[in-house]
């Protein structure tokens, strides 16, 4: 027969492992809950109907692949107007170490100005630059930041020294020159703001939610694209749109 001191030894034992149930079922129920509004940057917003192609890309700013697909993919929504709809979701892949900041810079920049988004998308993919830091001996040394824009993309060596706010200071300073200089303290608190890194942190979830392990990730009306991963050019867009067209029972197309 057990003691009575027995018993109540297990008492609070049992307490204490109830709550930590209820605590992990509460909390992971929250982290579940979906985000209150969809994931994704729209390019160029106009109404959507049924017949409408919905293309969604997932990008991540400093990868080269993500920069060379998007010039095509650009003209082909330019060539087919109104009959395609595009919305960018970010993918900051970790192999490549300033892509979580630059998506982060892409959510607050949005916030602020919405038609500002995606020149800062293209701002990036132009000026994929290297930061190089060099130790400038004077009466105080100093790190000095320098721009390479020969080079096409952020090189981890060339960070890997530097701490992440000198990134961060130098991903914001690169972000006023595409909304303008007033911003940059705006910019700057904007990664102090938890929502922002929220966001960024549900663009990776919804990404990797939806299978995409890379970039370039092309879905069109829902459906994987061949070939992930990979630059699609124009002739490519062209074919599948065109094919998704015809097969809706259109006559011809207008363009302006």
């Amino acid at each position: 027969m057990e003691s009575y001191e027995h018993k109540t030894a297990i008492l609070p034992s049992a307490l204490s492992l109830f709550m930590f149930l209820i605590f992990y079922v509460v909390n992971v129920g929250a982290q579940t809950l979906p985000p209150a509004r969809t994931d994704g940057f729209v390019y160029k917003n106009h109404r959507v109907n049924s017949d409408t192609i919905i293309i969604e890309a997932f990008y991540d700013p400093v990868c080269p692949d993500s920069r060379d697909s998007w010039p095509p993919l650009k003209k082909a929504l330019h060539y087919f107007g109104s009959h395609t709809w595009l919305v960018v979701h970010l993918l900051p892949l970790p192999y490549h170490d300033n892509a979580f900041v630059a998506s982060r810079a892409l959510h607050i920049v949005n916030n602020l100005n919405t038609s500002a988004t995606f020149p800062l998308l293209e701002h990036f993919f132009k000026y994929q630059f290297h930061i190089q830091s060099t130790l400038h001996h004077s009466l105080y040394s100093k790190t000095k930041l320098v721009a390479d824009h020969k080079q096409e993309k952020f090189y981890n060596a060339q960070t890997r020294n530097l701490s992440r706010a000198v990134i961060v200071e130098e991903i914001v300073k690169f972000a006023t020159e595409v909304v303008g200089s007033s911003y940059y303290s705006v910019i700057k608190s904007g990664f102090n703001d938890t929502k922002t890194d929220l966001k960024t942190r549900i663009s990776f979830k919804y990404s990797t939610s939806r299978g995409v392990y890379g970039t370039p990730f092309f879905f069109v009306n829902g459906f994987l694209l061949p070939d992930n991963g990979s630059t699609i050019d124009f002739k490519g867009w062209k074919s599948t749109i065109d094919t998704l067209i015809d097969a809706q029972g259109s006559k011809g197309h207008l363009f302006l």
